[in-house]
């Protein structure tokens, strides 16, 4: 069983594809997820480029997927120590990073920038990672 970690716009991503993740996988995500996805689905339809029924159906497919979400203690000391050591301004993404360290098997973002930066600290794998079968790895 692959156990990786999603930021907010991978979750978009198979809510928009409607994939269907294999089985064997686990999804985690620290608890500040289900804010950040909630205010991008906000801003999306407050910008016009999404309906409400579309955020609401993106959310409920979400909602579906079963993420493990995570937000203790550890996690959070952690992440101020991910945040300090690669210099970032604050501690939301190290977040993700942290409990990739802490749980995780590979972390997916389709941020080029933050997965170069994670990659100094552990595994990141691409979306696409997320949609096959660990026998197809």
């Amino acid at each position: 069983m692959a156990k990786y970690v999603i930021f907010p716009e991978v979750a978009l991503r198979l809510a928009k594809e409607r994939a269907v993740l294999p089985p064997e996988h686990q999804l985690l995500a620290p608890t500040l997820l289900r804010s950040q996805l909630l205010a991008r689905l906000y801003r999306l339809v407050h910008e016009g480029n999404m309906t409400r029924e579309e955020a609401e159906q993106h959310l409920s497919y979400v909602r579906g997927l079963r993420i493990r979400l995570l937000g203790d203690r550890v996690l959070q000391q952690v992440a101020w120590s991910v945040a300090d050591r690669l210099g970032w301004p604050d501690t939301m993404d190290a977040e993700y990073v942290a409990l990739t360290k802490l749980q995780g098997d590979a972390l997916v973002t389709l941020d080029n920038d933050l997965a170069a930066a994670a990659a100094e600290l552990m595994a990141v794998a691409p979306y696409e990672a997320l949609l096959r079968t660990d026998t197809e790895r």
